[in-house]
């Protein structure tokens, strides 16, 4: 038997960083974001010979063992052992499965677009699909959320699990105790046309450290004002984003944008360097209303808001520089799985 699977990347537009603990834990977050047709994609292969092998096509590494009910994480290949080694303990009652997994994703971990946590939410859809495991999106999402947070130990927010799982455009609330609300946006398509003819995702080339994550809890845990006044601000542009999206205005979206972004920079120092605001001022030159980093910052993707009439001046422009423009449309669903027997 083998089982396919995929999960939509996303990309934040507003509220990005009120999904990290201690902020969402203390005053809650709200996010909103959505996805797009950028994917993780697994191949669960069911074998019988007594091992499990790993491999990501994209990234070129591959593990390959005897079956055990526990692999130890030594920073290689982590996230395929930990999915692995938790479904073992949690839902296989400690016995040995044995499988051929290979992913890849469109878009490389730290690009701002979610890939580690949509990969593993893809890997999780494998393992729900062979073994049948009764787990609904918010149980799917969540324990992905457990896996690479706190078993895996990779920093981050809780945003990326569920809109992979969910997909769409997606308002979400994050609460204390890991409490997490995602509602659904129910989005015309002519809004959701006109969204995409006047916006541009572009692809800087650089991938983001963990250390501004790291950056952005410490401020929080250290209450430092301007830190949390951007964290404050940010979460109302998630709210002012959603009444913009939901009415098709882009004229306001784009100014939210924008604030959004500027609020953003002050959550920690790392998030813009000397080549992001080049590339934003650039940007703003050749046609750009605004934009902002998906994501953490630092790197990774980049998008902005534009005119349509001039989105092919703003594109030619951004494509002469390091990185390269992404097409993409947004999509409705989230992640997917199916059998061929």
């Amino acid at each position: 038997m083998i089982i396919r699977t995929k999960a939509p990347l996303r990309i934040g537009l507003a509220g990005g960083g009120t999904d990290l603990s201690p902020y969402c834990d203390e005053y809650g977050g709200y996010v909103l974001n959505a996805t797009i047709d950028l994917y993780a994609y697994c191949t669960l292969e069911v074998t019988e010979n007594s091992q499990v092998a790993f491999a990501t096509t994209d990234r070129h590494e591959s593990f390959k063992s005897e079956s055990k009910s526990v692999f130890e994480l030594d920073g290689y290949l982590d996230l395929h052992k930990g999915v692995y080694n938790k479904i073992i303990q949690d839902y296989n009652e400690g016995q040995v499965l044995s499988l051929t997994m290979t992913t890849y994703s469109d878009a490389p971990a730290g690009s701002g677009l979610g890939s580690s946590s949509t990969l593993v939410v893809a890997m999780l859809k494998a393992y729900v699909e062979w073994l049948n495991l009764p787990l609904g999106e918010y149980d799917i999402a969540r324990l992905a959320f457990d896996i690479e947070r706190d078993y895996v130990g990779i920093i981050g927010g809780a945003q990326d699990q569920y809109a992979a799982t969910f997909g769409g455009f997606n308002f979400m609330e994050f609460y204390d105790h890991k409490r997490v609300i995602v509602n659904p946006l129910r989005i015309k398509n002519w809004i959701i046309d006109e969204l995409e003819a006047s916006s541009v995702l572009y692809f800087t080339g650089i991938t983001r450290q963990a250390s501004i994550i790291e950056e952005e809890k410490a401020n929080t845990v250290s209450r430092n004002v301007q830190a949390l006044e951007a964290m404050n601000s940010a979460k109302a542009d998630a709210l002012a984003m959603k009444e913009a999206v939901l009415k098709g205005d882009m004229k306001l979206f784009a100014q939210v944008l924008g604030h959004s972004w500027e609020s953003k920079k002050k959550m920690a120092a790392s998030i813009t360097n000397a080549d992001i605001d080049t590339i934003y001022d650039l940007a703003l030159a050749n046609g750009a209303c605004s934009g902002k980093v998906s994501g953490a910052g630092g790197g990774g993707f980049m998008f902005f808001m534009v005119n349509p009439v001039d989105k092919m001046k703003l594109v030619n422009a951004l494509n002469k520089q390091a990185g390269w423009v992404i097409n993409f449309h947004f999509t409705k669903e989230g992640s997917r799985g199916w059998k061929i027997i």
